[in-house]
């Protein structure tokens, strides 16, 4: 099974990912992480992320697909994963569709979290996340077991700067501008599934489910 999962910032993507990721033994790629990755060993191309990030830079998409396509062509890959917030463009749509056609590869679901932008600022309201290992909580639905401690990780729990309410509706509106087009892309190819994520984790959980029904793992 090869899902994609995308949604606004705040719409618990990486809450579902995880969820699905156990349910179904699939592998969990996020872009976020797999630059830490790169960046951490000192590869070529973490070495060419670090250069865009710590400029202030956006990483460019045929960068961001070239390590992308790098994760997806190790062994643990080949049983199904889930692709958390990638593709983020248009253009990164685009090149994941032609590397997955060149490799023999097809995206069984996209699920896209839906979410109002006044639901999102309350709820980032109230996330916070590990320093160390970015593991996400919330202090309400999904709070550490000790107060400001990771229970993966055993580091500092904190807000995230960019979780201020005018940050995330500037970023909301950024987001906005480019899913409608994303979401096209992949209507039309008939793989889209739209889930309303303002609901509780568990029953986004289980509308994800049940819209895999009929999809070979």
């Amino acid at each position: 099974m090869r899902i994609i999962l995308s949604g606004a910032p705040g719409s618990g993507k990486g809450t579902q990912a995880v969820e699905l990721s156990r349910k179904y033994g699939l592998v969990h790629i996020s872009t976020g992480n797999i630059f830490r990755e790169e960046i951490a060993k000192r590869t070529p191309l973490g070495k060419e992320v670090d250069a865009f990030i710590r400029h202030g830079q956006l990483v460019p998409d045929e960068l961001t697909m070239k390590i992308v396509a790098k994760k997806l062509a190790q062994d643990d890959c080949a049983k199904g994963f889930i692709l958390d917030g990638f593709p983020r463009t248009i253009e990164q749509a685009r090149l994941l569709e032609k590397y997955l056609s060149t490799s023999g590869i097809r995206i069984d679901k996209v699920v896209y979290l839906e979410i109002a932008e006044d639901a999102i600022v309350s709820r980032l309201a109230k996330r916070v996340q590990c320093e160390r290992c970015h593991q996400v909580y919330n202090i309400d639905s999904r709070p550490t077991k000790r107060n400001g401690v990771c229970d993966s990780c055993g580091g500092k729990v904190i807000v995230r700067s960019d979780d201020g309410a005018e940050t995330v509706k500037k970023r909301f509106k950024v987001y906005n501008e480019t899913i409608c087009a994303i979401n096209d892309f992949y209507r039309q190819a008939g793989t889209l599934v739209v889930v309303d994520a303002d609901k509780s984790p568990d029953r986004v959980t289980a509308t994800i489910v049940g819209s895999m029904e009929g999809v070979l793992k």
